[in-house]
C-alpha cells in the first residue's frame, strides 16, 4: 500500500506509543512479516528477524533510547525517547548501525558540542540514568583498596547476543574478574529487571557473592559510580553512564561507545576507527540518534525538555510514586509470567 509505514513486531502498549516517535507516512500495523505488501517500509522492534529483506523498500528498528523514564521499562514505565534505526541497531556489533555511522562519519560543530557538555553536566548534576530508579547510597570501605564495579545484564538480552561474543554468562565473567582483580574491592551490581523479578536470573548468577566482595541489589547507581575506581561492563548501558562521570570503562563485549578512544576495549570493534571527545560521543548519542516525545502531552521535544520532566517525575510525591511503580512492576511481572517460555 503506497504511503503506508508498515509495523511488525510492536505489543498493544507500544503500538499505542508509536505515534508519539514515528515520522513520515501512516502506520499500519500487521501481526507478521507475511502480511506486509513488497516494497513496503517497514518498521519491527529490536532485533526481529526480517529474513526477505531484499523485497522491502527498506527496513527500520526501533528501540528505547537512552534516557528513558523513571522505572523500569519492563515494568510499563512511559519512555521518552526511541531510537529509530534504518542500518542496523546500536546494540548489534555484528554489523554496522545508524549510530555507529553518525559516530564514524558525523560531524560535530563546535555549537553541539556545547550543548552536549551542557546536557552532560546536567544528567551529572542531578544523577539522572536510563531508569532513575534510586536507591540506597553506598560508601567505599577503608582501606585503600582498588574498587571496580561489575555491572550485570540479562543473559537472554540481545545485546549479549549481538555484542558480546566471549561472554555470555554473568556468574563466569565475574569470576574472570576476581582472578584478574585479586586485590581489588570487588562489587557486583544484578541488573534492575532481574533484581525487581521481571527477568530471570542468569545461569549461576545466584552464587554471585562468590566471585566478589558485594553483591549490590539495591544501590543508586547514579551515587554508586561516584564511588568507584572503575566500571567493568558487558556491553550495559551502565559503562556510557560512567563515560558521562569521568570513571574509567572497561569494556568487555562491544557496546555502542566503545571502539571510540574513550574507553578501555578487550575487544575493539574494528570498524571503529575514530578518535571521539566525550562531548562529541554524547551528541551522537542523545542529541542526534534518539527521538523524544514529551512524558507530559506526548509532544516531540528536544532532550534537554525530556531531561527537566524526568527530574520532575522522579520528584513526584512518595506515596503517588510509591503505587506507580508497585502497579507497573505488578503488570510486568503477569506479561512476563504469561508469556511463552522461548524454544530451546
Amino acid at each position: 500500500m503506497n504511503g503506508t509505514t508498515w509495523a511488525v513486531g510492536f505489543s498493544a502498549r507500544k503500538r499505542s506509543l508509536l505515534a508519539r516517535f514515528h515520522d513520515g507516512p501512516p502506520l499500519r500495523f500487521a501481526a507478521t512479516l507475511a502480511e506486509v505488501p513488497d516494497g513496503a517500509q517497514l518498521l519491527v522492534w529490536g532485533g526481529l528477524t526480517v529474513p526477505d529483506a531484499a523485497r522491502l523498500a527498506g527496513v527500520t528498528r526501533v528501540e528505547d533510547g537512552f534516557l528513558r523514564s523513571v522505572g523500569l521499562g519492563a515494568a510499563f514505565a512511559r519512555p521518552a525517547s526511541w531510537v529509530f534505526d534504518e542500518v542496523g541497531i546500536h546494540y548489534d556489533a555484528s554489523r554496522p548501525s545508524a549510530l555507529e555511522q553518525l559516530l564514524q562519519k558525523g560531524e560535530f560543530p563546535l555549537a553541539l558540542q556545547s550543548r552536549a557538555a551542557a546536557l552532560r553536566l546536567r544528567i551529572v548534576a542531578a544523577g539522572l540514568t536510563k531508569y532513575n530508579l534510586g536507591g540506597a547510597a553506598w560508601r567505599r570501605p577503608p582501606g585503600g583498596r582498588r574498587v571496580l564495579l561489575a555491572v550485570g545484564q540479562v543473559e537472554s538480552d540481545a545485546s549479549l547476543a549481538h555484542g558480546s561474543p566471549r561472554w555470555r554468562s554473568n556468574a563466569s565473567w565475574l569470576q574472570a574478574l576476581r582472578e584478574q582483580h585479586p586485590d581489588a574491592h570487588l562489587l557486583y551490581k544484578p541488573h534492575p529487571d532481574v533484581i525487581a523479578g521481571l527477568r530471570a536470573l542468569g545461569h549461576a548468577e545466584h552464587e554471585a557473592i562468590r566471585h566478589c566482595d558485594e553483591v549490590l541489589a539495591q544501590a543508586d547507581m547514579a551515587q554508586l559510580l561516584g564511588e568507584v575506581d572503575e566500571c567493568h561492563v558487558l556491553t550495559s548501558l551502565a559503562g556510557f553512564e560512567a563515560l558521562l562521570r569521568g570513571v574509567p570503562v572497561v569494556t568487555h563485549g562491544q557496546p555502542f561507545y566503545a571502539g571510540w578512544g574513550l574507553t578501555r576495549d578487550l575487544l575493539p570493534p574494528p570498524r571503529r576507527t575514530r578518535r571521539l571527545s566525550l562531548d562529541e560521543l554524547v551528541a551522537g548519542v542523545l542529541l542526534l540518534y534518539p527521538r523524544y516525545a514529551s512524558l507530559r502531552d506526548g509532544r516531540r521535544c528536544e532532550a534537554e525538555t525530556v531531561l527537566e520532566e524526568l527530574l520532575a517525575a522522579r520528584e513526584m510525591p512518595g506515596l503517588a510514586a510509591t503505587l506507580r511503580a508497585a502497579a507497573g512492576r505488578l503488570a510486568g511481572r503477569l506479561v512476563h509470567a504469561l508469556r511463552p517460555a522461548a524454544a530451546p
